[in-house]
């Protein structure tokens, strides 16, 4: 027992019960937009990250930032409405809104490694118990490209993440230590899955949430590093 952090729990077995259902992309996407705070200045990755401009909490103001050099957009394009010149960072396109800044990519480059970028909600390949952030390359395949991964990782203020948990092939994406190259060392404060919230403590990787109907148990049975259970574990709220 950890009196600070409650219980550590050892990978076991497969504990997961038969039809017990993963979250949507659009909900993982819609809890992260639960931690940005008004006034942020937020970069949203490729992949779900993309879907948190969805998602504006209410009452609160998201200034959202692209390496692709565009500050302060807003949703995506609705069908019939693209803009071949309104593009995020995965090239989907967006809804022109009042107040929203074209630039070169070199000056949203800057903003980056200036530290003007408050959160950057990122995919993963794997993260670490430590933070350790690897997506930029699938070794196996040959497959890589750096984009601002490895410049987000280092500039910005709070790295968020949100993936799956595991692969398509079930494989854990939390991990012990990364064994795809490394993106950034412990840079990661958030893991937001289709079953769960971890948040990467100076102990390890703390459980805070878990999709309805899992329990810590059938959680750390998808996860390959030894997960501290938070003794006020709850169920993923929006």
């Amino acid at each position: 027992t950890n009196k600070n952090l409650g219980l550590v729990f050892a990978p076991t077995e497969r504990e997961r019960p038969m039809g017990m259902e993963r979250l949507e992309r659009e909900i993982i996407a819609m809890r992260v937009a639960k931690e940005l705070q008004d006034g942020d200045v937020v970069n949203l990755g490729i992949g779900i990250p993309t879907l948190c401009s969805q998602f504006v909490p209410q009452g609160r103001s998201i200034m959202y930032h692209s390496e692709s050099g565009v500050l302060n957009y807003g949703p995506l394009a609705e069908p019939g409405h693209e803009d071949i010149d309104l593009i995020n960072a995965g090239g989907q396109f967006l809804a022109p809104v009042p107040g929203m800044s074209f630039f070169n990519s070199a000056d949203a480059f800057a903003m980056i490694r200036g530290g003007h970028v408050d959160v950057s909600v990122l995919g993963a390949l794997q993260v670490s118990e430590k933070g350790d952030l690897a997506n930029w390359m699938l070794p196996e395949r040959g497959l890589g490209n750096v984009g601002g991964a490895m410049d987000l990782a280092v500039g910005a203020k709070k790295i968020i993440i949100a993936m799956e948990h595991t692969d398509k092939n079930g494989v854990p994406k939390i991990v012990k230590k990364c064994g795809y190259p490394i993106t950034g060392r412990g840079c990661v404060s958030l893991i937001v899955t289709d079953i769960a919230v971890i948040e990467i403590m100076p102990k390890g990787a703390l459980l805070k949430e878990v999709a309805p109907g899992w329990t810590s148990r059938s959680v750390q049975a998808e996860t390959e590093a030894c997960l501290i259970i938070s003794p006020t574990l709850s169920e993923i709220e929006l």
